[in-house]
């Protein structure tokens, strides 16, 4: 049984809320309930990072510094709010690593909440979760793996008013896919591409971030899965095409054959940060990030009564080279009536 909440203003926490959809809905919450806003955001450290610096000063919004992952202070923070938002995701890791982020910490975030007495949460999970490649339903990578084991513990978790979003990839101002080929194409005379044929649905984050909002004030949405995608199905190599001609840099794409995509990720992988691409990555992409392919057909965007936007419509605002500087946000959210 539900309990109600005050859809108006509830309180609010979101884990991941620093992140880059995590931005996104903390402004979008804090503009639609204006000063009624009361959200609470933990962080690992506090500081001066630009994901801290676009939200900290917003109304009604409390920045923690915190470790979600410790069970006890997990159970803290979750006390005294009314909805929980986990937004907390890794692309990249060993099987440990998605393992802690992707399976315990929700299995965490479960308990937490019948602990405390919380009852409505939102998760956001994959697009390609639950899809079948080649025969097989369980996932060809560690991320749609760990993805989807997330979901199944929330699923089997008692006394939890559950929605599940499942986006595809998310583009906006800041995002570190559409930005990166563009940047890339900037430095560099040709792209050569592993994954160049992947399909994906591109979505655009103040969509994704609408879509949370809507799950957040309507209980009709608890105990359904939502495939969050844009409007049009594109190849990775046309994605990338697309940012070199909007950001001013277009270059000639090498697809790489299977054998030598395997090998650029690997090297990608000894050097030293975060790889651009990963043999993980790889594997994620043999499932198209593309809506309506996990079983029967799931709600979208339509059932939340958001039109998408393209990537048309958006993404050459935020690419131009003179649009580079803080004041392009104001301007494209205009343009979306956001």
């Amino acid at each position: 049984m539900s309990i109600a909440i005050d859809s108006s203003s509830p309180s609010i926490l979101i884990l991941g809320g620093s992140g880059f959809i995590g931005r996104a809905l903390c402004e979008q919450l804090v503009q639609a309930q204006g000063g009624r806003a009361r959200i609470t955001v933990p962080t690992r450290r506090l500081g001066h990072a630009p994901g801290l610096q676009a939200i900290q000063s917003l109304p009604g919004l409390t920045v923690l510094q915190a470790d979600v992952h410790r069970p006890e202070t997990l159970q803290a923070l979750v006390a005294g709010h009314e909805v929980v938002v986990n937004l907390i995701a890794i692309l990249q890791g060993s099987e440990a690593q998605f393992q802690r982020n992707h399976v315990q910490l929700p299995r965490q975030i479960a308990a937490a909440c019948r602990a405390a007495g919380v009852r409505r949460l939102i998760h956001i999970s994959a697009l390609g979760v639950g899809a079948t490649v080649d025969g097989q339903t369980e996932g060809p990578s560690r991320y749609l793996r760990s993805k989807a084991e997330g979901e199944a513990v929330l699923q089997t978790s008692p006394d939890l008013d559950l929605s599940i979003l499942r986006p595809s990839v998310v583009f906006g101002a800041g995002d570190r896919f559409v930005n990166l080929f563009a940047k890339l194409q900037a430095l560099f005379p040709l792209m050569p591409l592993a994954g160049a044929e992947a399909r994906f649905q591109p979505v655009w984050v103040e969509d994704v971030a609408a879509a949370i909002r809507r799950c957040i004030a309507d209980p009709a949405t608890i105990g359904q899965t939502y495939e969050i995608a844009g409007p049009e199905v594109l190849s990775l190599a046309e994605i990338v095409r697309r940012a070199g001609r909007w950001s001013g840099h277009p270059r000639p794409i090498l697809p790489l054959p299977a054998p030598l995509a395997w090998a650029q990720a690997l090297m990608m992988e000894l050097m030293p940060g975060e790889p651009l691409m990963s043999r993980d990555n790889l594997g994620s992409m043999r499932v198209p990030n593309v809506a309506g392919l996990s079983g029967p057909a799931l709600p979208g965007l339509a059932e939340l009564g958001i039109a998408p936007s393209a990537m048309a419509a958006v993404a050459p605002d935020y690419l131009r080279p003179e649009q580079q500087g803080c004041g392009r946000l104001d301007a494209w959210r205009m343009k979306a009536g956001r």
